[in-house]
């Protein structure tokens, strides 16, 4: 079953792939999220930059990875994501 007009299916995590900006907290990192939408107005693609934090629980992931990261429940104040895989390590 899908959810009014957006195509995704109810009750899925989101799931988005970003580059690590910061690794310094305890089993947490920064990753950002680069997407594209199209301006209402103007109907030009604008980037949208959004940065998330993630939960890391082995502190694997360092900064310039690239990362896959998936919604769940609040584990801080700012922290409602986990961290799935790293897809590409930096060189």
């Amino acid at each position: 079953m899908t959810e009014k007009n957006t195509g995704r299916v109810k009750g899925a995590k989101k799931e988005f792939i970003g580059l690590v900006k910061s690794d310094k907290m305890d089993k947490t990192i920064v990753v950002s999220v680069q997407t594209t939408t199209m301006h209402p107005l103007y109907k030009k693609y604008v980037t949208r930059i959004k940065k998330l934090k993630a939960h890391d629980e082995k502190n694997e992931a360092k900064i310039g990875d690239r990362v896959k990261v998936m919604e769940c429940r609040p584990i801080s104040k700012e922290k409602c994501w986990k961290l799935v895989t790293i897809l590409e390590k930096a060189k």
